[in-house]
């Protein structure tokens, strides 16, 4: 019996690999059965190359567990060690036989797994002792037995063992018995090995007789040895992609389409990326693209390898170029991941407008779902962004399609502005905001529907991209304020007519949002009130209600302006109404109002420019008493005025329909506004 130390740098090596080495201690399976691959895929290229001469076999990676003897086993019949291999590549931590066999095999060995030497200390992060039993390929070998307690000692000495291969056989310890329940060891496997080259059997496969579930003699294979993937795109059938997404994602709907991926130069990437049908809701469906390193699970956190709209995309990226840390379990950055990624995006960007040239109209039929993916990488990523000008699509109120530049042909002519500017009007949604897309429509113009979760973004994103172009909602303003023309009409109501109707309109307006009441010189056909939010401050407050970073605007309260026709005969009526019922009383207050201000301006003026301390006493007690009374006179003008606009119901009626059109009004008031329409009918 050979007794010895394991060559560790410290002896508290460990100690370290117990707790610090891996994140997750279920890593330790993933390893094992990895080495247990490279061992059988190195038996296999010794055999391709004749260095090797004997039957392979069964090559079945056995996974065996023992709940009364505490322990799991991993078994494989591949090239096993000898004892002097044994020593070398376990007794000396962080030397990888994996490494050495791939620099001499280098053409034959392409499917080896492991790159690092600590792989099967992970053993120990569960193990309270581990034993190796294996014995070699080679001609005469003797079979060895290797054990440790997770100190750097260990004993080796010969012992008996039937055919080639290793068995590692863990001695799980107490703090771990979470591995020696069946479902939990079938969950690691399923998760990380299940599309592994090699044929993994873990128990018996089960079935249901007499009413229970009884095992048969059949081995439980938990893997697909050739995934989709793997295999050369002429091997496949549309209906062989469509099986291997449900394999992955056995609750998903049907992908739209995929791209199968192969690349040997400059870097090895293969795989196959669904698009899925991306409705609204991003987080959902991220993290759905599995990293794979020659076919063994690492990741589902592609953050690092593709940009992240590509994260919304579903399917498999296997590649060894991927450079990843001992427990490969998070990804580091170099040049090999950006060229990935980079290439990734191409093919990608590629694909869809292969199928947008090709077959324009079933793209389109498909543009709802793949809208969210297109506008999120156009928005986040510059090269896709370049690319996709030429197949993003927009959609009209008339359901129609455009490209950009399309589109910008289209509305050219009509929806340039005074200014030069290229005018594009959207809706946000088409029922709700319907009188001011009719009311656009009837000037000749067009109007894009923008319902999509990231299209308020989007238009960000086109207005720094198109050069003098604008995006405003149609009902941000009047139309004719929208897209600015030169023909001014004029207005029939006067300045003063106007400012005497502020207060009567405003008495009907709701408490809780800010309205702002403004009149404007509109045709006589156009709605005589109009409610409309500005484009800057909405578009801001929705931009914070996606978490835009503009939590600032997303806490200030929702402001309005009510846009009154000032040349719209019920707005005149209203006026007409106003001065038969309060011309005198008006008139009274004017009368007494105008000297008081004169004299207050006139007292303005004669202290213009003098130091408030120089200023005489009289001068300004007397500025204070006009001040108050003159807004006395006011209040008072303005309240008679309010009481007009709250007695009169067509005020209030116009304001009601105003509200109405863009869905604000509700409840109590709704129902208040029915009656009033039916009492005003008869």
């Amino acid at each position: 019996m050979q007794k010895g130390t394991i060559g560790v740098s410290t002896e508290n090596i460990f100690p370290i690999i117990k707790k610090f080495l891996y994140s997750d201690h279920e890593i330790f399976l993933r390893e094992l059965i990895s080495n247990a691959v490279d061992a059988t895929q190195k038996l296999k290229t010794l055999a391709s190359v004749g260095e090797f001469k004997g039957e392979t076999g069964d090559t079945t990676i056995r996974v065996k567990l023992d709940k009364k003897k505490k322990t799991l086993t991993v078994s494989d019949a591949g090239i096993g060690m000898t004892a002097e291999e044994l020593d070398r590549y376990i007794n000396q931590i962080a030397l990888s036989s994996a490494e050495e066999f791939l620099e001499k095999y280098k053409a034959q060995a392409s499917s080896i797994i492991g790159h690092f030497g600590l792989g099967f200390y992970s053993a120990f992060m569960v193990s309270e002792k581990v034993e190796i039993i294996t014995k070699s390929y080679k001609e005469d070998a003797k079979a060895v037995h290797w054990v440790c307690d997770g100190s750097p000692e260990y004993t080796m000495e010969e012992t008996e063992r039937e055919g080639r291969g290793t068995d590692v056989i863990l001695h799980i310890d107490s703090d771990s018995k979470e591995f020696l329940e069946e479902d939990r060891i079938l969950g690691i496997l399923k998760k990380y090995c299940r599309f592994l080259p090699v044929e993994i059997a873990f128990g018996k496969e089960k079935e249901w007789k007499d009413g229970k579930e009884v095992e048969t003699e059949k081995d439980r294979i938990i893997n697909n040895t050739k995934p989709a993937w793997t295999r050369k795109p002429a091997e496949l059938k549309e209906e062989d992609y469509k099986e291997f997404y449900r394999d992955l994602y056995p609750l998903a709907e049907e992908p739209l389409f995929w791209i199968h991926l192969n690349v040997d130069y400059p870097f090895n990437l293969t795989g196959i990326l669904y698009f899925p049908k991306i409705k609204s809701n991003i987080d959902i469906q991220k993290n759905k693209i599995q990293l794979y390193c020659r076919q063994v699970f690492v990741t589902d956190s592609v953050e690092g390898i593709v940009p992240d709209f590509l994260t919304l995309l579903h399917g498999v990226i296997d590649s060894p170029d991927i450079p990843l840390n001992v427990s490969r379990s998070y990804l580091q950055s170099d040049s090999n991941v950006k060229k990935i990624s980079a290439h990734i995006t191409k093919k990608v960007a590629d694909r869809l407008q292969e199928i947008f040239q090709n077959d324009r109209t079933a793209f389109e039929k498909k543009w709802d779902d793949l809208k969210l993916f297109i506008y999120y990488g156009m928005i986040t990523e510059e090269k896709f962004s370049e690319r996709a000008e030429k197949f993003a699509l927009l959609r009209n109120t008339d359901n129609k399609y455009f490209t950009l530049e399309e589109y910008k042909t289209l509305i050219k002519e009509q929806q340039t502005d005074k200014f030069g500017n290229l005018v594009y009007l959207y809706a946000t949604n088409a029922d709700e905001q319907y009188s001011f897309i009719d009311a656009a429509k009837s000037r000749g113009y067009d109007v894009l529907v923008m319902d999509g979760q990231l299209d308020v973004h989007f238009v960000n994103h086109l207005e720094q991209k198109l050069e003098k172009s604008r995006f405003v909602r149609v009902d941000a303003d009047v139309i004719d304020k929208l897209i600015q023309k030169e023909e001014i009409k004029e207005a029939k109501l006067s300045k003063a007519e106007q400012d005497d109707l502020v207060p009567v309109f405003k008495s009907n307006l709701p408490e809780k949002d800010n309205y702002l009441v403004v009149f404007e010189s509109l045709s006589e056909t156009d709605q005589p009130v109009l409610i409309t939010q500005n484009e800057f401050m909405r578009r801001m407050k929705d931009m914070a209600a996606l978490g835009g970073g503009m939590s600032f605007y997303g806490n200030m309260p929702d402001s309005y302006s009510l846009v009154v026709n000032a040349n719209h005969p019920l707005v005149l009526r209203i006026s007409q109404e106003k001065s038969s019922r309060l011309t005198d009383v008006l008139s009274s207050i004017d009368k007494e109002l105008k000297p008081l201000e004169e004299e207050l301006e006139n007292l303005r003026k004669s202290v213009a420019g003098i130091k408030d301390e120089e200023v005489p006493v009289a001068s300004k007690d007397r500025m204070e008493e006009l001040e108050k009374k003159t807004e006395e006179l006011r209040n008072q003008r303005n309240e008679n005025l309010r009481e007009f606009g709250k007695e009169f119901p067509l005020v209030r009626q116009l304001v009601d329909l105003a509200l109405l059109a863009n869905g604000m009004l509700k409840g109590e008031d709704l129902s208040r506004f029915i009656k009033r329409s039916v009492d005003l009918i008869q």
